[in-house]
């Protein structure tokens, strides 16, 4: 489909001082390219083609700020500063392309995975004896080891700042940290950790201070916040989109609505599959719509998002601010300079998982439907 009007998704935007091209963000995505937490020539090829491909602002994939929450060996960390130098790298890539970058600061809790051997226990806000949607060894997380946390939050965001990043994203959605604290599923804690709703967002509270302290106050800093749990008796979005109000009351700039906690199918996640329609499309739609109505900051609309017209409907209609892709630019990296130059055909991603499952094999970032992209 051609068209020749321009859209509202390519009107130039901003997010506190960050000038942006338009309201297309590549959400962060694991891209299992890093070697011992160092950017890869892999990464920097991939950025650059990024951000050739006309995305305005891009996130990058989960990027550990204590070596206690790493996720896989093969992703970036930000936990030292002998990182900055290959970020800066990374950064000048995407700038010297008209993007912007922001990167995802990350500790993944219970599901934190260390290069073997290692005696070192993933840490939780609580041990839970038995519980259906979690397999793995963990335990009981310290205050001091709380603390410590909240610092690396902080110290990650000044390396970014000092590597170039536009901005950092915290993530507090899916199965990690943050989450794990907001959901009254995973925190049974009845210190001022745990408990009521706002000792639950004590950490992301606590983060938030620890970051403004160290890179002022002109520096963006999002967050992607999980406002349900993908199963009953975890965080209800009655309470998730209070969590959303708070944040944005207390000065994230922008926030990112996804999902907490996942279940145990991908329905029941952030990878629904079968996005053949477009009832099937904009899955957190509603949570973000009515969020978006309570809070005074830009929200961005993630999850299944593949019709152009759509997108555009969202905007126009106040419901999101901006356009947040991740497996559509999997397989086309450039679908957004095709969209501006007027080609609004619908993202060719089939959202089949293939790329994720991939991915927990130890495999690199690739559509594995698109035989042109090698792995």
């Amino acid at each position: 489909m051609m068209r020749t009007s321009k859209s509202i998704l390519f009107e130039p935007t901003k997010i506190k001082n960050m000038d942006l091209r338009n309201r297309f963000v590549r959400s962060a995505t694991y891209e299992g390219c890093a070697d011992d937490g160092r950017v890869t020539d892999k990464q920097l090829n991939l950025y650059a083609t990024l951000s050739e491909g006309g995305v305005g602002l891009i996130i990058t994939g989960i990027t550990c700020v204590h070596d206690s929450g790493k996720f896989s060996k093969f992703q970036n960390s930000i936990a030292g500063d002998e990182f900055i130098d290959g970020f800066k790298r990374l950064t000048s890539v995407a700038h010297q392309r008209g993007a912007k970058i922001a990167v995802q600061l990350f500790h993944a809790g219970r599901e934190a995975r260390f290069p073997k051997p290692s005696d070192r226990v993933p840490i939780a806000p609580s041990f839970l004896e038995a519980d259906p949607y979690f397999k793995g060894r963990y335990r009981t997380t310290t205050e001091d080891e709380i603390w410590e946390v909240v610092c690396a939050f902080g110290d990650g965001a000044k390396r970014a700042r000092e590597a170039g990043f536009n901005g950092v994203q915290i993530h507090g959605a899916h199965a990690y940290l943050l989450s794990h604290f907001l959901s009254p599923h995973t925190n049974r804690r009845d210190d001022k950790w745990g408990g009521n709703l706002e000792n639950r967002l004590r950490l992301h509270r606590e983060i938030y201070q620890n970051i403004r302290r160290k890179v002022g106050e002109d520096y963006p800093v999002l967050i992607k916040i999980g406002v349900q749990d993908g199963f009953p008796g975890g965080l209800e979005l009655k309470e998730g989109k209070l969590a959303a109000q708070y944040l944005a009351e207390i000065g994230f700039d922008t926030l990112e609505i996804s999902q907490g906690l996942r279940g145990s199918s991908y329905e029941e996640t952030e990878f629904k599959t079968k996005i053949n329609n477009l009832d099937r499309e904009a899955y957190y739609r509603r949570w973000c719509a009515e969020i978006k109505s309570k809070v005074n900051v830009p929200v961005m609309l993630v999850g299944g998002l593949r019709t152009f017209e759509l997108m555009e409907e969202i905007v126009q209609n106040k419901e999101a601010d901006f356009i947040s892709l991740s497996r559509p630019l999997i397989r086309e990296p450039e679908i957004i300079n095709e969209w501006r130059k007027g080609d609004y055909h619908r993202a060719k991603c089939i959202s089949c998982n293939k790329c994720l499952e991939a991915l927990r094999k130890g495999g690199t970032l690739h559509c594995v439907q698109d035989q042109k992209v090698k792995p």
